[in-house]
Order: structure tokens, then C-alpha cells, then sequence
């Protein structure tokens, strides 16, 4: 049996490990003589009541060591790696994937290709189910690793191997069955290619998909990004106004049909349609609960709504400010509105909205998640700015400021001489940054 090490970074002061004299650069064999693959075994096993560590020291010597405990007190070992284990890397070499889409000499971390059920779980990316082996669905059943995002695309077995130009693609599927008998709640998205998994394939895609239902929560449906940097590569075009119209009858339709079933809306279109579209933004109620605000699913129908909250409580007074936003061009109509109706409670107060192009990977990519440093400063170059230029927090690396090009805010601040606020997700967060800084 092979045996998985694992280097102990570091130990809590007082806790079990440090009193059984555990150190840093130990490594951890096994727990109750159950291989640790990685976090989510660790923490299974280590919630027993009497466990026996295996222990490796630096000089080589094992340690087995007995330990009674409480059921909820943690072992105090501290392990580098988030996971415990190596990232999976996707197989695929997906016609839409965006990261094949993006030029050389950006930082080694945005070519890497995830596809980890675990990172599913943990911080909901979504995973196409074909590095996943029984042994990886058992464990999700066992520890209740729910939910799960997976990304669909279509069901059709043998357009999927097409559209992820992996033949096991279309038996990956197969996994959405055990995971559904197994009780574990999903999540889904599709990345729509105009042409190929739209019109009749979609349609196709939704019936066999509410199929899931009630364990399956949410579909959303996504326009495929396409960027400046598609040679080579299968040739997608951008939908147009008409085609997203007709998507979202689609959807919409889809919606009426299982709401009256399920008393759920269920598939869900990103915002992108109804900009492309020029449809109003859906409301509060047909997103179930946002439940897909990662992929860009009611994102904008609650900045509104929390704005309008945060608005109504907002007394307006005769304060001095004259600031500017910086934003893509997706959300900018929605901003420029919210701007100009807190002018007119705060007659005193300007407010510029600048929407950005996205010149770096194109004028396709719309959303302010994609906009880079290098776009903000050569449109903004000779701006009136204000006081501040306010920036949301999604232009950033998270917890770093630090744009998707590599430039830092205080490098942008200094470019344009001009200090910069981030600005968080809320619209209270919004008017707080525009009146106070």
C-alpha cells in the first residue's frame, strides 16, 4: 500500500500534537492505520474519540502514538498545502476554455487548468467530471462533499467528447448518476458555443438535466468569452442581439415550466444575455437565492437591490465630494443609473462612471473581473478623476492588490496620481466608498 507524507508546517501551542511532542517536519503516515490522501481524510479521522498516529521523525525513527480525546478537539497539526495533496489539472483541451485565450507573459498561477472535485467543494470552482475515478465519488458520498459544481455543456455524450476534445468525456456523465443516488447536491453550468451546443442541443441539455431535480439546484447558462487570442483554436464566433434573444426564451420558457413543477426557476442565464440583449435584468425572485453569483448569475440584479436598501436609508445632506468609478463595460449602464440618483440626494456630490474597454483581451470581454491594469490606465490617462478613482474588488487578486496583468494598485495610483479605493461586492459597500472614501 503506498503511503502518503505528509510534512507538519507547523503546531498550535498547547494543543494535543505539541503535547505528544509532534514538531514541525514531522511527517504524518497514518491515522488509525487509514492512508491520509489528503485534508478531508485527516479531518474524517481525525474526529475519532481514540485515534493512533503514525508518526515519522526528522532522524527517520516512527512514532506510533495513542491519543483519547474529544470528539471536537483538533490535533493541532498544521500542513502547508490547502489540500494536503497536488492540485488536479484539467485533460481536457476544452473549444471555449478562456485560459487558452490568454497571451504569454501573465504570472505562472492563471495557466493552470484546475479540474478538482475537492476545489468544487471547497471554493466552488466547477469541475468537468473527467479526472474523477469511483474511488474520488465514493469519498464525496462518504464525506458528504456537497455541493458539487460541474460543468455541463451539453448531455449529449458524444458532443461533449467534441466540445472537451476528450473521448471519455461523454461517459463522465455517468459520475452525475452516482452522485445523484448518492444524495449529494450539484450545481451545473454551460458554457453556450454559438452553433454547437445551443438551439435544439440546449433545449436537450435542460429536459435531461431537470432530470436531477430536486438535488441538482441550479443550471446557469453562460455565453462563451471569447478574446483577441483565439489562433489556432476552434473557430467561435459572439452571439448576437437576435441569438440572445432567443436564448433566453429559451430559458425563460424552461423557467415557467419547472417553477410550476418544482417551485424552482432552475436554469438560469448569466447577465452578459440580457445586456447583449438589451432585456431588463430579472427580478430578485428568479434567481432562487443566487445561487450562481460566481458565474456571473444575478450579480447585477443585487448590487441593485442592495443599492436601492442602502439608498432608502441614505438622509442626503449638502457634503463636498467629486470621485470617479472605474468599471467594465457589462456593468456600466447599471452604475452610471445608481450614480446619478445618489447626485440627486447629494446635490454636492460628483460622480464620474468610466467604462473600460477591454482592449487587453479584447473588446468581447466585457466584465469588470477581466479588466487590467494596463486598460484602466490608458483610458483614464488625463481623466478627471476627483479625489478618488474607486475600483471593485473583483479587478483584484484575492487578498492581494494586485491587477490581473501584474500591476499593483499603488503603481496604477501613481500612473494616474490619483489614490484608489476598493471597493467591496455590496451596494452599501458602493455608497459608503463614494461618500466617505
Amino acid at each position: 500500500m503506498k503511503i502518503h507524507e505528509h510534512v507538519v508546517k507547523s503546531i498550535v501551542p498547547g494543543s494535543i500534537a505539541d503535547e505528544m511532542g509532534i514538531e514541525s517536519g514531522d511527517r504524518l503516515l497514518s491515522i488509525n492505520g487509514n492512508v491520509i490522501e489528503d485534508i478531508f481524510d485527516y479531518q474524517f479521522y481525525s474526529e475519532d474519540e481514540e485515534i493512533l498516529l503514525l508518526v515519522e521523525k526528522a532522524n527517520g525513527e516512527q512514532w506510533e502514538l495513542e491519543i483519547e480525546k474529544d470528539a471536537d478537539e483538533q490535533l493541532g497539526m498544521e500542513f502547508g498545502p490547502g489540500l494536503m495533496d497536488e492540485y488536479r489539472s484539467c485533460r481536457n483541451k476544452c473549444m471555449f476554455c478562456f485560459i487558452d485565450q490568454m497571451p504569454e507573459g501573465m504570472r505562472d498561477t492563471l495557466y493552470f487548468k484546475d479540474d478538482d472535485s475537492r476545489l468544487s467543494f471547497l471554493q466552488g470552482n466547477y469541475v468537468t467530471l473527467t479526472n474523477m475515478s469511483d474511488h474520488d465519488i465514493e469519498r464525496i458520498i462518504r464525506y458528504r462533499l456537497e455541493p458539487i459544481n460541474i460543468s455541463f455543456q451539453t448531455t449529449n455524450p458524444e458532443l461533449r467528447c467534441k466540445m472537451l476534445h476528450n473521448r471519455f468525456a461523454g461517459d463522465a456523465l455517468k459520475k452525475v448518476d452516482q452522485l445523484y443516488h448518492g444524495g449529494i447536491e450539484m450545481n451545473g453550468q454551460i458554457v453556450l458555443c454559438k452553433g454547437v451546443n445551443d438551439g435544439a442541443e440546449l433545449e436537450r441539455s435542460i429536459r435531461d438535466l431537470t432530470g436531477y431535480l430536486p438535488l441538482l439546484k441550479s443550471v446557469s447558462v453562460v455565453p462563451v468569452g471569447l478574446t483577441r487570442f483565439r489562433e489556432g483554436l476552434y473557430p467561435l464566433e459572439p452571439f448576437t442581439k437576435k441569438e440572445a434573444e432567443e436564448v433566453l426564451s429559451v430559458i425563460h420558457r424552461w423557467q415557467k415550466k419547472i417553477y410550476e413543477e418544482y417551485g424552482v426557476h432552475f436554469i438560469h442565464g448569466g447577465d452578459e444575455w440580457y445586456l447583449l440583449a438589451e432585456q431588463e435584468i430579472p427580478e430578485e425572485e428568479r434567481y432562487d437565492g443566487y445561487l450562481q453569483l460566481e458565474n456571473g448569475v444575478g450579480m447585477l440584479r443585487l448590487l441593485m437591490n442592495e443599492f436601492e436598501e442602502a439608498y432608502r436609508h441614505a438622509q442626503g445632506d449638502d457634503r463636498r465630494r467629486n470621485v470617479s468609478v472605474a468599471t467594465g463595460r457589462l456593468a456600466w449602464p447599471y452604475l452610471e443609473k445608481m450614480a446619478q440618483k445618489l447626485e440627486e440626494k447629494y446635490p454636492n456630490v460628483g460622480i464620474k462612471v468610466y467604462p473600460i474597454r477591454n482592449d487587453f483581451f479584447g473588446e468581447r470581454i466585457t466584465v469588470s473581473g477581466l479588466v487590467t491594469a494596463q486598460d484602466i490606465m490608458a483610458q483614464l490617462e488625463n481623466k478627471d478623476l476627483g479625489e478618488c478613482l474607486l475600483i471593485p474588488c473583483n479587478m483584484l487578486k484575492a487578498d492581494e492588490d494586485i491587477f490581473l496583468d501584474d500591476y499593483t494598485v499603488s503603481q496604477v495610483a501613481a500612473a494616474l496620481q490619483v489614490p484608489i479605493v476598493i471597493v467591496k461586492s455590496s451596494g452599501q459597500d458602493l455608497i459608503d466608498a463614494i461618500l466617505e472614501g
